[in-house]
């Protein structure tokens, strides 16, 4: 099963989230199961088409995502997904 590590910046909207085991074969079922498991987890991370917000990045091991759109990279037993949102101001 993939597990999935986030950047402390999530924990103040999400107490308890964590690394954390879920099941998906592509990074989109992940998502899907990720906001099952923390309802509006998934907001931040995708917009209401389904996309990868602009500011947010998934890497899978230590590859970058390369669908933003559908989010169909594949997804593996043993793989480590990271949820990296990039913080912008001035």
């Amino acid at each position: 099963m993939p597990s999935v590590r986030f950047t402390s910046h999530l924990a103040k909207f999400f107490p308890g989230l964590g690394p954390t085991a879920v099941a998906g074969r592509t990074v989109a079922e992940v998502v899907a199961e990720l906001n099952r498991r923390y309802p509006g987890l998934a907001d931040y991370i995708v917009d209401d088409q389904g996309s990868l917000r602009k500011h947010v990045n998934i890497f899978v091991g230590d590859r970058l995502v390369h669908d933003r759109v559908g989010l169909q990279d594949a997804v593996g037993d043993g793989d480590e997904l990271y949820v990296m949102q990039a913080l912008s101001g001035g």
